[in-house]
């Protein structure tokens, strides 16, 4: 009887791979060849070809490949349709569809596979929710359920201290910081994360489709063509024969990866130019020679990884381990600078660097790990104050599962016509957070409520609901002015508990936060109008002495010091109506 498997599916904008665990051991679903399956389709009329013959087929010679190429199709799903090069309009869904249900089908050809119940399928960080919904539907149209979405340098994480021992990876590195980069033929993933209490929580997150593998191919192929072009003295670098570019792009990559251990590689593709006698790409790339042609793509990605990590507040010296994944990290230039910022001994780049992320998320699968909420979601109030809408550690939904809440509010100002909900998250991981700690805002929305109204007259509601997506989705409605407004939030940071429990040994002090203010000066800020309590301390002082004759009970109520200046403050002077603050102002 065939074993059930929720599998790890890591789908790569350049290339996927299913992972399961047996026992103990992982193990990899790769294809004839040995590696990860390419995720590329290739369309002749009613045929798909999908993988590494579609791939193959970009690099061959001949001429008059008929038919429709479509690489890393996972870039397209944020769109409703794309042409492929044949002119037919095809859906990107359908077309990831082709590539999930080829690499199943690859696995079960190579290997027992099993009966697949679900899959655990990583993302990039950078991937939002539009393409997460599409993606989820490119799944179930491949027959196949994804249990829950994972980050991919989460995954590659855990994945690493699955294999390197849990109890001795805690111990070693609890309440320290951790950066992994995930440099991929799409994307460059960062996730800086902090060891705490037997789970990794993401501390900050930033990613990239600007610097990925398949960017450097494109570079160095009109690298090849100039160089070819100059030697020959052909004006603008030639006139092309079909296909002619697709052909070079793969050889442009076949040398990029082999430069990783080779000091030069030759790269020849013949038929290039078209009218020319001598029509071939003939030419030596070393590695000296690579790395200047592609130094302003490392350069542009170093500085997202320090941004991701002076944007937290941290500085490289406080990175205990940095962990480098995908297959742009074999490249000798990246492992060098990365050495150079952390520190040789900080640095780690797996053997498995190619295969580490699936494995991560078919660990997560067998030890059914769900992803908890690293940062408090919040409310903006009225005074400055926050209302914690979704608690850190909350445990994310899974396949058809919500989270839902709802609020009761009150608007304490309603004078400009429009309660204002501005959604916050702390910038520090964890559940106690102070009233100071610095906020990042994630979205504001706004609603119209009556401006005559008094004081916590308007009656405000905000429903909160988390999907299986990893989208927080907030409705605010005004229940008087019949006003309401949508807001969804995608970028949301998470953690995963570690199988194993927290070391008896007194753990080390969290690394220090470089020092951090929520605002700059001169820069502008919500004025928050909402109360979940009425309570008439949060009221402007100069609208407070205007509710007549005592608004909030018999009781008059006691100014505080900052409502008295307020009304000293914006209302107008009583002998000339001036300002109070306008110089001409003599009473």
């Amino acid at each position: 009887m065939n074993k059930i498997n929720v599998i790890g599916f890591d789908f790569g904008t350049t290339n996927s791979l299913i992972s399961v665990i047996r026992g103990n051991e992982t193990i990899n679903f790769l294809d004839d060849e040995g590696r990860p399956v390419p995720s590329v389709v290739c369309y002749e009329g009613a045929r798909k070809i999908v993988g590494r013959e579609a791939k193959d087929r970009l690099a061959r010679a001949g001429l008059g490949i008929q038919g429709s190429i479509v690489r890393s199709p996972k870039m397209y799903l944020d769109r409703d349709s794309v042409f492929v090069p044949e002119g037919v309009e095809r859906s990107p869904v359908d077309i990831v569809a082709d590539v999930v249900r080829h690499v199943v089908d690859t696995a079960k050809r190579r290997r027992d596979l099993g009966t697949v119940a679900g899959a655990v399928v990583t993302i990039p960080v950078s991937m939002n929710g539009r393409r997460r919904r599409a993606l989820r539907e490119a799944f179930l149209k491949a027959d196949m359920r994804i249990v829950q979405f994972v980050h991919e340098p989460l995954a590659a994480l855990y994945g690493l201290f699955r294999a390197g021992g849990l109890r001795t990876m805690a111990r070693r590195y609890e309440n320290k910081l951790l950066l992994v980069c995930d440099w991929g033929g799409g994307t460059l993933d960062l996730t800086l994360c902090r060891l705490t209490e037997g789970m990794a929580v993401q501390v900050a997150n930033d990613g990239t489709d600007e610097v990925g593998g398949d960017v450097f191919d494109d570079v160095v192929l009109r690298h090849v063509v100039q160089k070819v072009s100059d030697s020959r003295r052909i004006d603008d670098a030639g006139d092309r024969q079909p296909n002619a570019s697709q052909r070079l792009l793969e050889r442009c990559e076949r040398a990029k990866i082999a430069l990783s251990s080779q000091t030069s590689v030759q790269i020849y593709s013949p038929n290039f130019f078209r009218g020319l006698e001598e029509s071939e790409i003939d030419c030596t790339l070393d590695q000296d020679e690579l790395e200047s042609v592609v130094r302003p793509l490392l350069d542009k990605g170093f500085r997202r990884i320090t941004g991701v990590l002076e944007n937290a507040g941290f500085s490289p010296e406080q990175v205990a381990l940095c962990i480098a994944t995908g297959g742009m990290s074999s490249m000798p230039a990246v492992g060098r600078r990365l050495r150079e910022l952390f520190g040789p001994a900080q640095v780690e780049i797996p053997d498995n660097t190619a295969t580490l992320v699936a494995e991560g998320a078919a660990w997560i699968a067998t030890d059914e790990k769900k992803l908890h909420l690293a940062k408090n979601i919040e409310l903006l109030l009225a005074r400055n104050s926050h209302l914690t809408l979704v608690k850190a550690g909350t445990a994310m939904p899974r396949n058809g599962e919500v989270q839902k809440m709802q609020f009761h509010l009150y608007c304490t100002d309603p004078r400009d016509g429009t309660a204002k909900f501005e959604f916050r998250s702390p910038k520090h991981a964890g559940k106690d957070i102070l009233r100071e700690e610095p906020r990042t805002t994630l979205g504001i929305a706004t609603i119209a409520v009556d401006s005559k109204a008094q004081p916590f007259r308007e009656r405000l509601e905000l429903d909160v609901r988390i999907d299986d997506n990893l989208i927080l989705s907030a409705h605010a409605r005004s229940l008087m002015a019949r006003d309401q407004e949508r807001q969804e939030i995608h970028d949301l940071e998470f953690g995963l508990a570690l199988p194993t429990e927290t070391p008896t040994e007194t753990p080390e002090k969290p690394p220090e936060r470089m020092s951090a203010t929520s605002t700059s000066r001169g820069a502008l800020t919500t004025r928050a109008n909402v109360s979940n309590t009425k309570d008439a301390s949060l009221v402007p002082g100069e609208l407070l002495h205007e509710c007549e004759p005592h608004p909030f009970g018999d009781t008059i109520h006691h100014f505080s010091e900052e409502q008295k200046h307020e009304r000293l403050y914006y209302e107008p002077c009583t002998g000339c109506g001036r300002a109070s603050n306008d110089p001409l102002c003599e009473c």
